[in-house]
């Protein structure tokens, strides 16, 4: 891997990934999941002389696992990151704190990591991961989270940080593989609870699996590494195929968003006038169901909650994820006017496309209807850069002054032109201010 040699769009989408993650995760240090879990990583995984960082999001400092584990529960407690649709998940939950955490620890050891250095490094791990994500995918068919492939990820990337030779690498892939939790996604979108994406898990195995294959523990192979194909590696990037979200909702119920959001642009009717609003969408969207969330995790996994705080809001952003606004009268009162219903095409179609067809009746019995909808921010219908930039600054308001958005913004911009990181490091490591 050389960042020079990289193609350009492959250089500017791991800045995007890197800014728009990391706007999550300022955003995220909010949630309850996100306060729970920097907790327990700075009681139950102290710091030592050989392993120590700071947390992402919060203050305070524990073990490099700790910090990575720390920060994948933080960016994952806020389903706004970004993702890939084949794999069906979110490398970069994992991937970015992990690196965070093991370039924290070797920068305060006086460590030199150049910004080109560090935006290699996160490509290697996206691209690991989402090459062996797709390869696990097709060897079970029970539905894992990003925590069981985006280890695998983190393995490489630290590998080669700490260049360890190809026998450890072969082991560290391995051990990662292994251990990495494969834990049943569906599970969580039927029960949404604090356990989301199974990032916390993954980014705790992923760089515990380096440490301990440096020390000499074994673990080769990994089947999914050994059975993707390696030939067109530099020939194609599966990094070019992430996704960016408009909301932090669910991927799956942003297409009926969408839906809402283009009806809202072409016809003039007020909310009042509502009687019902049909989604017809694939089934795993439709196992999102409807039901009134009672928390931050089930408003994130819901399909009903968000169409309707979409209409009662115009906007859905943190704040309407927030526990305070899931008692809003209006957004309740819409929500039980939402039906589902799975449209077996739509069901055909994914994970590769994802659609949604919404129908909104209104008390006069007109229907106001649109079909095929698929959310902004997939490759065909990519966020700008200016869009990416504009989500960053409405996350991270009120949050981190204007002042330091637009260090981070112009940092990242130019990150590979920095001879040292640090001053990304100070600037998201430890509390936003």
């Amino acid at each position: 891997m050389d960042w020079n040699e990289l193609p350009v769009t492959v250089q500017t989408m791991s800045k995007r990934c890197l800014l728009d993650t990391i706007g999550v995760a300022i955003a995220a240090q909010t949630t309850l999941a996100a306060r729970i879990a920097s907790r327990f990583a700075t009681i139950q995984f102290g710091p030592s002389n050989n392993s120590r960082s700071r947390l992402l999001g919060f203050d305070g400092t524990c073990s490099v696992p700790g910090a990575a584990f720390s920060g994948a529960i933080l960016i994952d407690s806020l389903d706004a990151h970004d993702g890939h649709r084949l794999t069906k998940g979110h490398a970069g939950a994992t991937v970015l704190p992990s690196l965070l955490a093991m370039v924290d620890y070797l920068s305060n050891e006086k460590t030199t990591i150049s910004g080109k250095y560090f935006l290699e490094l996160l490509v290697i791990g996206y691209e690991v991961s989402l090459r062996t994500g797709i390869e696990l995918h097709k060897s079970t068919e029970e539905y894992h989270t990003s925590g069981a492939w985006a280890p695998i990820g983190v393995a490489a990337m630290g590998a080669k940080l700490l260049q360890l030779n190809q026998s450890q690498l072969s082991h560290a892939l391995g051990i990662a593989e292994y251990y990495a939790p494969r834990s049943p996604m569906m599970r969580c979108i039927d029960q949404p609870t604090m356990v989301k994406d199974g990032a916390g898990w993954g980014a705790l195995a992923g760089i515990s699996s380096v440490y301990m294959a440096q020390e000499g523990f074994t673990g080769a192979p990994a089947l999914s590494v050994t059975l993707a194909d390696e030939k067109d590696y530099f020939l194609r990037y599966e990094l070019l195929n992430q996704y960016f979200k408009p909301w932090p909702i669910c991927r799956w119920a942003q297409p009926a968003v969408e839906a809402v959001v283009t009806l809202q642009k072409q016809f003039s009717f007020d909310i009042k006038d509502i009687k019902e609003i049909k989604i017809s969408t694939f089934h795993h969207a439709v196992r999102l169901a409807n039901k009134q969330p009672t928390s931050s995790d089930e408003a994130q996994y819901s399909i009903g909650y968000p169409v309707a705080a979409m209409l009662a809001k115009g906007k859905i952003g943190a704040e309407e994820m927030n526990e305070n606004s899931l008692n809003d009268p209006v957004i309740r009162q819409l929500q039980d006017k939402v039906k589902l219903k799975e449209n077996q095409s739509h069901t055909d179609a994914f994970p590769a496309k994802r659609f949604a067809d919404v129908a909104i009746t209104l008390q006069n019995g007109d229907i106001l209807e649109t079909e095929n909808i698929e959310a902004r921010g997939d490759v065909e219908n990519p966020l700008s850069n200016e869009d990416i930039q504009t989500k960053f600054n409405q996350l991270t308001k009120g949050i981190i002054t204007t002042s330091k958005q637009n260090k981070l913004i112009k940092l990242i911009k130019n990150l590979d032109k920095e001879d040292n990181v640090k001053d990304l490091l100070d600037l998201i490591m430890g509390k936003p201010s």
